[in-house]
């Protein structure tokens, strides 16, 4: 307020400038992938693809197609469907790793490689078992081969913020001299802080001047809970580039948040002077999707999406809020998509009206894709009253990531609850080679029950790791979604389900995490002996 007592006018934004521009590189698909228990298959994949190109993202990391098949079919599936942004594909230094990552993202309109190798002496040394001149011939090698197929190539020297700041500008110069357009240098064990890493940059613009002219990126890690912290103080340095992750999954503790870096840049931008091509009323759509898919929960008081990022219990607060909403909150929650849809669907809704109310959500079904959703929301139509558009994102979502699942698949279950004795749990499941096995177990309660059956169906003896329940929406009728993690003979796999019946729900993810376990270890067999894949 001024001190008339009318409304202070809002800052004006600041003029968009090229060189004020951050691009968001997103590393879901690739870094955040690498979280344990998270496999996402093709059509997975695909779908968060399309929802990265909706919420606007510069550069699609889009997987390490040398490390399976599915990833390389998955990265050449995005290269080939998905239209926006750069598709990259991410190489270690190897010739095998970079034409992989050629022929996975070379039909893309935007394709980009992007190579990495360790530079500080404790990877050399103890992880890679070389020297440092060996470093620098793989590095200049590397990018020179990938410069044969695309102009599009980055270079990263891992764990830079660890490295001989002499040396990695060494190596720098190298790959610059061979063409790369853009050097990442992150901080890949989250252990640099704010200051040291702006430090870092400045030192690196001083020994290379030619990084004056490509793209400088960031990408960092949170163990000491500074990846985004860190991230600022890298574009503050200079850096043009941001790389993140969807609710900040990857590596151990996760990667800078895609969303937190961009409502940053976007609410702080009178200040900063720097913006982004982020849609940001896609971001809790985006974040929805991609906790979905992976099985990862988005903690309660996760900023920007987590549930309680624009809610307030105090009773000053909620007073404040309720006289001037800028009281207590710095943002909208309309800016990032937290908005009521007015979509009322029930089930006297037709096949017409459902396909239309998808694409305004930005699903695009025809043929057996539809008819199957509409069988889906007929059924869950019957039970719920209405159907608002996060019911029916929950369950196009539930349907899109069961299509390229190979494996097992529930048929029927019954179970027999009492507090007088033990649940007793009967199921039918359709095996890999088509066949059918059925199961019945007792078990701790009617879900425990159910997973043992199914166990004893498909003749496997896998262990729950974890097991999460959620509501999609609010109300007595919400959709509950179920997540689990199962470990089989060693290879984990993870797996959700959507119903109004949570034992149903929770069914659903355990074949599906059954069938995930199984495809990952038919993958780990079709590359064994590579030695295991790491990243930025």
């Amino acid at each position: 307020m001024s001190d008339s007592g009318t409304p202070t006018p809002p800052v004006p934004a600041p003029e968009r400038t090229e060189q004020g521009r951050v691009r968001i590189f997103d590393t879901t698909l690739r870094d955040g992938e690498q979280s344990p228990g998270i496999s996402l298959n093709r059509q997975e994949k695909l779908e968060i693809a399309h929802q990265l190109a909706r919420l606007g993202v510069d550069i699609i990391e889009a997987g390490f197609p040398i490390t399976s098949p599915g990833d390389f079919e998955a990265v050449q599936a995005i290269a080939r469907e998905v239209e926006g942004p750069v598709v990259c594909g991410l190489a270690r230094t190897s010739k095998q790793d970079i034409d992989a990552a050629w022929n996975a993202v070379k039909d893309s309109e935007r394709p980009r490689i992007h190579t990495f190798i360790a530079t500080s002496d404790i990877h050399i040394e103890r992880k890679l078992q070389t020297t440092r001149e060996d470093v620098l011939g793989q590095a200049r090698a590397a990018v020179a081969q990938a410069r044969e197929y695309t102009d599009d190539v980055e270079f990263s020297p891992e764990d830079g913020s660890r490295s001989d700041i002499e040396y990695m500008a060494e190596v720098i110069q190298v790959a610059l001299q061979e063409g790369a357009g853009t050097i990442n240098v992150p901080d890949t064990v989250g252990y640099t802080m704010p200051r040291e890493y702006a430090a870092m940059f400045e030192e690196l613009y001083r020994l290379v001047p030619g990084l004056r002219d490509v793209v400088v990126s960031v990408h960092c890690h949170d163990d000491l809970g500074l990846a985004v912290a860190n991230s600022l103080a890298g574009v503050e340095a200079g850096c043009r580039q941001v790389e993140c992750a969807i609710n900040g999954i990857g590596e151990r503790a996760g990667n800078a948040s895609l969303e937190e870096v961009a409502m940053l840049l976007h609410t702080r931008a009178s200040s900063l002077g720097l913006w982004t091509g982020i849609e940001t009323t896609e971001i809790a759509r985006t974040s929805r999707l991609v906790s979905r898919l992976t099985g990862y929960q988005v903690q309660p008081n996760k900023a920007i999406v987590g549930r309680n990022a624009f809610a307030h219990e105090a009773g000053i607060h909620q007073d404040g809020v309720l006289k001037e909403r800028t009281t207590y909150e710095i943002m909208d929650a309309t800016t990032v998509g937290l908005k009521s849809n007015s979509l009322v669907l029930g089930k006297h809704s037709g096949r017409h009206a459902l396909r239309d109310a998808l694409e305004e959500m930005g699903f695009q079904l025809d043929g057996q894709a539809l008819n199957t959703a509409f069988k889906r929301f007929k059924e869950i139509a019957d039970r719920k009253k209405q159907i608002t558009a996060m019911d029916l994102e929950a369950l196009v979502t539930d349907e899109l990531r069961g299509e390229d699942i190979s494996g097992y698949a529930l048929d029927w279950f019954e179970v027999q609850a009492s507090s007088r004795r033990p649940p007793h749990a009967r199921v039918s499941v359709t095996l890999p080679d088509g066949g059918t096995g059925e199961g019945s177990f007792t078990g701790d309660g009617p879900i425990d029950a159910v997973f043992r059956a199914i166990n004893a169906a498909a003749g496997v003896d896998a262990k729950l790791g974890e097991f999460t329940i959620g509501a999609v929406t609010e109300g007595q009728d919400a959709l509950g979604e179920v997540s689990v993690v199962v470990e089989v003979d060693g290879m984990s796999g993870a797996g959700q389900g959507v119903s109004t019946d949570i034992i149903d729900a929770a069914a659903r993810a355990y074949v599906r995490a059954l069938s995930v376990a199984r495809a990952r270890a038919e993958s780990s067999a079709d590359t064994l002996g590579l030695p295991e894949p790491a990243g930025p």
